[in-house]
């Protein structure tokens, strides 16, 4: 697929990520070659052969062995949605024990862009630690899409569109 913008898709453990396929066909529909890094959790939640048949590229969820090359071709953008309370306080914490924290963070430091959608309850949102950490994040480049102005809590629904009106990131 030449000439395609490359995304890194981590996926977490929330309802918005069964409707993978519709969000899906929107960020291929929009260019994107889409690679598809759901966390542990939310790799149980979905059918990964369809969702590489989807995108026509392998889902990534497991480490590679050392003798193993790299799959994965250099990102343009990093979509990280939904995200949920725990993967936003792990990455902001560094953490690294998933395949999908640790592309956040390698990218992160590299100063790929990430858009990252929030799906939390509002209890947890409100959590000191949250906030803190979510700030942290926006400070270190991140575009956090976050609350009742933006795309989340989970009484008020979650937008795809907002999501993807995000990534129109000019290309380089």
């Amino acid at each position: 697929m030449p000439g395609r913008r490359v995304l890194y898709w981590v996926m977490c453990a929330a309802p918005p990520v069964l409707d993978w396929k519709h969000a899906a066909d929107q960020l291929m529909g929009r260019g994107w070659a889409v690679y598809a890094v759901p966390t542990p959790t939310a790799a149980s939640w979905l059918d990964l052969d369809r969702l590489a048949a989807v995108t026509g590229h392998l889902v990534r969820v497991h480490a590679r062995l050392p003798h193993e090359p790299d799959p994965l071709p250099p990102a343009n953008v990093v979509l990280l949605a939904p995200t949920t309370f725990n993967t936003i306080n792990k990455w902001a914490a560094g953490i690294n024990d998933t395949v999908a924290l640790g592309l956040l963070n390698e990218c992160l430091a590299a100063r790929v862009p990430i858009v990252a959608a929030v799906y939390c309850k509002p209890a947890l949102a409100a959590h000191p630690v949250f906030q803190s950490n979510v700030a942290l994040l926006r400070h270190a480049g991140a575009n956090i899409l976050q609350g009742e102005g933006s795309v989340v809590t989970s009484d008020g629904g979650f937008s795809w569109a907002a999501v993807l009106d995000a990534l129109d990131i000019p290309r380089p």
